[in-house]
């Protein structure tokens, strides 16, 4: 189970995110995902669009082994190697979560492994 936490007290979320989440059950911390398709062990893409979408399955994936679902994150990080790209990651992002959206942290970091333009993790609740 998990309830927004919102407040006018703290500045608006800006995207697909919660200012705070209220989560009670399991949790499972699922590692950070590279868009590496698991079939190839290449980057399914090269572009923003295709990696964070490829990223997003991959952790979709591994929460479903675990018994869960999209709407069973919590929190998500957000790590990409060009904060420009932040604004087409936000439109696919916000295709695989609805509300009450996780609580969420999205910033450039130097770089990724293999040279990938995202890496997402998450924490997610099981019932």
């Amino acid at each position: 189970m998990k309830k927004a936490i919102a407040t006018s007290k703290a500045p608006a979320a800006i995207g697909p995110y919660s200012q705070g989440i209220a989560a009670q059950g399991e949790m499972i911390f699922v590692s950070g995902q590279l868009p590496v398709d698991p079939a190839t062990g290449d980057f399914a893409s090269q572009d923003i669009q295709g990696q964070t979408k490829c990223s997003l399955e991959n952790l979709k994936a591994i929460l479903e082994e675990a018994g869960c679902t999209m709407a069973d994150v919590v929190k998500t990080t957000v790590f990409l190697s060009d904060i420009a790209n932040f604004g087409e990651m936000n439109r696919i992002y916000g295709e695989y979560f609805q509300e009450p959206f996780p609580a969420r942290a999205a910033f450039q970091v130097a770089a990724l492994p293999k040279g990938a333009l995202v890496e997402i993790e998450a924490v997610a609740c099981r019932k």
